[in-house]
C-alpha cells in the first residue's frame, strides 16, 4: 500500500481533501466527468483529454491521454452510456492575440481571429465508444466550419445541444444536433441572438467591450436554459428541435458585470440557478454574483436571491480570479439534488450550498487546494494561484474539481 501525501488545502470547511492526481504529467484540467469509475478530463494547455481511473478516489490512478488534432482545444467532454462527446475548436489560448485575458473576454472572437488564412485546427464534436471505459474508440465526428464548438450537453438519448462559433457569426450560438446515428451527427437546429448573424445582415447593438456568446445550454424537457456571457440569460422552446423558439430573455449587464456561464434548472422547485462566471484578475470585471431565479412563469423569469460570497479572507487581493466559474450540473447517474448546489469559486476553490430556503442560500462547506506545484498556463504573468474550475459530484457524494494548472482534487463533503 503506497500512501500519497496529498498537497494542503489552503483552507476546508465540512470538507476534506481525499485524493489528488496530475492527470499523468498533465496537471491542467478544465471540464470533469466521472463515469463509471473513470473521470475524463478535458485540458485547457496540453491538447487532448485525459482518463484518471477513480475506482478508488483516495488512489486516483492515470489511465491513458487521447491528443486532440495539432491546433485544436478539447477544454469541454461529455459522457453517457457508452458514449463520450468531445469539443474540438482552435486552441484560442495559444494564439498570441489571446495572450491577453481581456481580448478573450472583451470583444467577439471572431473580430479576433477574422482574416486567418489555413485552418491549422479541426472543428466540431468527436464521438468516442467508451465501453471499454478506458479505451475510446473514435466512431464519429461532427465537422463545422468556423472556430469549432466550446460546450456541450448530452444526457443519452438522440439529441445533443453545443454552442458553436461557426462562419457567419460574430461568436458562439446554440445548436441541436441529431444523434439518431452517432457515426453520422448531423446539426438540426440553431439559435442565436439577434446581430450575431453577421452574414445576414445583422449587426450587433449591444455595447462595446461585451462579449455576446453562447457558453452553453443545459436541457429540461423541452426547454433549454442558455447562458449567453454577457448577452445574459434565455429559455428556449426546443419542442422543435429543428426550430428553438425563445421564450424569454433576461439580461442584468449592466449594471453588473456579465459573464453568465450556467443556468442549472432544478424542476420540481421550478428554480434555475444561475452563475456568472468571473474572467478578469482581482475582479476587474466587477463582482460575480450566483442567483436564484423563479421560473414558475417561465416568460417571465424573475430574480430572488443571491448565494452568499467566500469571505473568510480578502479573495480579491489574492491574484488571478475571484469568484464563480462553474456548477455541478446535477447529470442523471451523478449527484442530483435541488437543495444541496456545488460550485467552483476559482481562487476560492470549491463551494457548497444549502437553498432550502431559496430567499436565503447559505453556505455549508468549502474547500480552497494548495497553489499550483508549476504552471502549465503558459500566458504571460498568469498568477500561481489555485483556479479552481470545474466541479463534478459523483453518486456517492464524492466531489472531482479540476484547475487549469494544479491537478485534479477530489473531495469529500463533511456537511
Amino acid at each position: 500500500m503506497t500512501t500519497h501525501s496529498l498537497p494542503t488545502p489552503e483552507y476546508s470547511r465540512n470538507m476534506r481533501l481525499i485524493g489528488h492526481s496530475d492527470q499523468g504529467g498533465k496537471p491542467d484540467g478544465v471540464q470533469v466527468m466521472v463515469h463509471r469509475g473513470y473521470a475524463y478530463i478535458g485540458h485547457m494547455v496540453s491538447q487532448g483529454f485525459s482518463i484518471v481511473d477513480v475506482r478508488d478516489p483516495k488512489n486516483p490512478r492515470p489511465a491513458g491521454f487521447v491528443a486532440a488534432p495539432p491546433g485544436t482545444w478539447n477544454v469541454h467532454l461529455q459522457a453517457h452510456d457508452d458514449l463520450l462527446l468531445v469539443i474540438n475548436a482552435r486552441d484560442l489560448f495559444a494564439d498570441v492575440r489571446f495572450a491577453d485575458e481581456k481580448v478573450y473576454y472583451t470583444r467577439s472572437v471572431s473580430e479576433t481571429v477574422q482574416g486567418t488564412q489555413q485552418r491549422g485546427w479541426s472543428a466540431g464534436v468527436r464521438i468516442f465508444d467508451i465501453s471499454l471505459p478506458d479505451q475510446p474508440k473514435e466512431i464519429g465526428f461532427l465537422g463545422l466550419e468556423g472556430i469549432g464548438v466550446h460546450r456541450i450537453w448530452y444526457v443519452g438519448g438522440r439529441w445533443a445541444y453545443v454552442s458553436a462559433l461557426i462562419d457567419g457569426y460574430s461568436d458562439y450560438i446554440f445548436l441541436t444536433i441529431d444523434l439518431a446515428d452517432p457515426r453520422n451527427p448531423q446539426v438540426a437546429g440553431r439559435w442565436w441572438l439577434p446581430g450575431m448573424h453577421t452574414a445576414g445582415g445583422e449587426t450587433p447593438d449591444w455595447p462595446e467591450g461585451k462579449r455576446y456568446a453562447l457558453h452553453h445550454a443545459i436541457i429540461s424537457g423541452d426547454t433549454a436554459y442558455a447562458s449567453w456571457r454577457d448577452g445574459g440569460l434565455t429559455l428556449l422552446d426546443i419542442k422543435d428541435r429543428s426550430a428553438p423558439q425563445l421564450i424569454s430573455h433576461r439580461n442584468w449587464s449592466p449594471p453588473f458585470g456579465g459573464g453568465t456561464h450556467t443556468a442549472l434548472p432544478l424542476p420540481d422547485r421550478e428554480l434555475l440557478v444561475v452563475l456568472d462566471e468571473a474572467v478578469l484578475d482581482n475582479q476587474e470585471d466587477g463582482e460575480k454574483l450566483i442567483w436564484v431565479f423563479d421560473v414558475r412563469e417561465p416568460s417571465n423569469p424573475v430574480s430572488i436571491s443571491t448565494f452568499p460570497q467566500p469571505e473568510e479572507r480578502d479573495y480579491v487581493s489574492k491574484g488571478a480570479h475571484f469568484g464563480p466559474h462553474n456548477l455541478h450540473e446535477n447529470r442523471p447517474g451523478s449527484f442530483v439534488s435541488s437543495t444541496l448546489i456545488f460550485a467552483t469559486y476559482q481562487n476560492a476553490g470549491v463551494r457548497a450550498y444549502d437553498i432550502s430556503n431559496p430567499y436565503q442560500p447559505k453556505e455549508t462547506g468549502a474547500l480552497v487546494p494548495a497553489a499550483p506545484a508549476s504552471m502549465m498556463d503558459k500566458r504571460p504573468g498568469r498568477p500561481q494561484v489555485i483556479q479552481s474550475c470545474d466541479v463534478f459530484v459523483d453518486a456517492q457524494g464524492i466531489i472531482y474539481s479540476t484547475d487549469y494548472n494544479g491537478g485534479l482534487s477530489i473531495i469529500e463533503y463533511l456537511g
